[in-house]
């Protein structure tokens, strides 16, 4: 049974003890960036959960363009743990909502409440509210193919190095933004594809595959780090047709480390 209300020092004190309460199934109704951010980070609590999430689609997306975070979220809905709709209407708070209560997060002096009613007149008539409004919802269309999709193709198209380099380089970066605001995913790709020498064809035909990008952002990208001099080409030919493009780091970074490559990188895009 959930407490009548709930003071933690984190929004992930009162996630976890909503979770323990919720048997299973908690909608989530109008979670800021920040709460997203949480549910995400708080997966190895909710292993056994389904989370219905119910958003206004502007934080969403700004927290989308975090590909670390996006590719994330895409692996958390194809494995049925979330589900996430779009609002028509938002409420002022986010809401945790089950039919046997319903919590109100509230931040205030560097805590978090979860203000909890159980009355269940009033738990049935929003829980029921919610529950329609969700089937009538739009599906929110995640662009993101999921991190798991992404790391078994790179081993099964090219290597298990290759994919271990791409794991590498995300570890080294705190966010992949998809904005220009840092290394993105495309950046990201074909940097470790220098650094196995693999051609330009394939790494953009892999990533148009898994809907990552399109060839032509990849080509775009392409030429921005050789105008970086963070890689380079050479032409390999091939029996029909025009030579094939072969990535290559610059040459003063073919014997570095996967970080000092991200930090060079960053440096020089920031």
């Amino acid at each position: 049974m959930v407490r009548s209300n709930i003071h933690a020092e984190t929004t992930r004190g009162v996630l976890q003890e909503a979770f323990e309460a919720a048997d299973g199934e908690l909608l989530v109704i109008n979670p800021g960036e920040h709460l997203l951010r949480e549910l995400v980070e708080c997966r190895p609590e909710i292993a056994d959960a389904h989370l219905r999430i119910f958003v206004d689609p502007d934080p969403l997306k700004e927290l989308l363009d975090d590909f670390l975070i996006a590719g994330v979220v895409s692996d958390l809905v194809a494995d049925g743990r979330f589900s996430i709709r779009t609002l028509d209407t938002i409420p002022r708070h986010s809401l945790l909502v089950t039919p046997e209560f319903v919590i109100s997060l509230v931040k205030t002096d560097g805590r978090v409440a979860g203000l909890t009613a159980t009355d269940s007149s009033f738990v049935s008539e929003l829980y029921t509210g919610y529950d329609e409004r969700w089937k009538r919802a739009e599906e929110f269309s995640l662009r993101t193919p999921p991190m798991t999709t992404v790391r078994e193709t790179l081993t099964d198209e090219f290597d298990p190095q290759t994919a271990a380099d791409f794991d590498q380089f995300l570890d080294s970066l705190e966010t992949a933004r998809g904005d220009g605001d840092g290394l993105d995913e495309v950046t990201i790709s074909l940097l470790v594809a220098a650094k196995n020498g693999h051609l330009l064809y394939d790494i953009s035909r892999w990533g148009e595959d898994i809907r990552l990008a399109s060839k032509a952002t990849f080509s775009r990208t392409k030429n921005i780090l050789e105008d970086e001099q963070l890689i380079e080409t050479e032409k390999v030919p091939i029996d029909v047709g025009r030579p094939r493009l072969r990535l290559m780091l610059n040459g003063t970074l073919r014997d570095n480390d996967i970080e000092s490559i991200s930090e060079r990188a960053q440096e020089l895009l920031a």
